[in-house]
């Protein structure tokens, strides 16, 4: 194996593997060294079954089940532990979630009171040069946080959204709130630590819904949006623009991603897990 780092904050590409077959534990040290290291992680020209995807993924620890969806669809009934992310309709139903439009930066599932601890992304069917997703480093993006804004948010918790999803559909179940404060969903740390490294960093989630608890509305809205602007300065990011049989890995509790929109006349089709979280977030 050759890793090629992207020379940015995160991201880097691992060569002359194939993921289709089963890993020696030399080649999974490798493969979990350099993912700490880099966060994100993308191998090329996979070519996986479901059933490999699963097999692999849970070489990282257990599988957690999709998020619920707008749709309140099961679109992998056979393979439960994979999401289907894709804007195709098949007679005017959706085989899967989150359509065409721009996916905000998010972690994923963080409303979850332990939220997976990784996820993992496959590409079956991808629109040329459309669609690129980008990741934030949260470790670097917290080590220089302006002193005034890390002493605003130190001890803090935020609420994370449960009600929608990362391109701001209400998902089945859950009604519309206007006042964050009364945003459903699990209570974290705004400044986490890895309990293995002890580095600190930025936990986020989303931006749109979130509310840091305690604070004045009007001054929770500014303290995040200053966090926000911060976080997600494009020194702390990396983009993979995707090609059919990308398998994508990343360090869900360390980075934030979003996804660009896309031409709704192209297809995009894409699995994914999520590797069930250890603990709750340290403070």
């Amino acid at each position: 194996m050759e890793i090629v780092k992207s020379n940015r904050s995160l991201g880097a590409e691992i060569r002359n593997i194939n993921l289709e077959k089963d890993l020696t534990k030399e080649e999974l040290d490798f493969i979990n060294q350099a993912w700490s290291e880099n966060l994100v992680l993308v191998f090329k020209k996979q070519n996986l079954s479901d059933e490999r995807l699963i097999h692999y993924s849970k070489n990282f620890g257990d599988l957690d089940l999709p998020a619920p969806n707008p749709y309140g669809i099961n679109f992998s009934p056979n393979h439960p532990e994979i999401n289907v992310i894709s804007n195709v309709k098949n007679l005017g139903k959706p085989i899967g979630n989150l359509g065409d439009g721009e996916a905000v930066w998010h972690a994923d599932m963080t409303y979850n009171e332990i939220p997976p601890k990784a996820g993992i992304l496959y590409s079956l069917e991808v629109p040329e040069n459309q669609g690129h997703t980008h990741f934030a480093n949260m470790i670097e993006a917290y080590n220089e946080l302006p002193s005034v804004l890390k002493l605003q948010i130190e001890g803090k918790l935020l609420i994370h959204d449960s009600a929608h999803n990362s391109a701001g559909m209400l998902r089945k179940g859950y009604e519309e709130v206007s006042d964050p404060s009364k945003t459903p969903g699990a209570k974290h740390p705004i400044i986490a630590r890895d309990p293995v490294t002890n580095k600190k960093l930025l936990f986020l989630g989303r931006r749109p819904h979130a509310y840091i608890v305690g604070l004045p509305l009007e001054q929770s809205e500014k303290i995040l949006d200053e966090l926000w602007a911060h976080a997600t300065q494009d020194k702390y990011t990396w983009t993979q623009k995707w090609d059919v049989g990308d398998l994508l890995m990343w360090k869900n509790l360390y980075v934030l991603h979003k996804r660009d929109a896309f031409d709704p006349n192209t297809r995009r089709v894409m699995h994914r897990t999520q590797i069930t979280g250890d603990t709750r977030i340290a403070v």
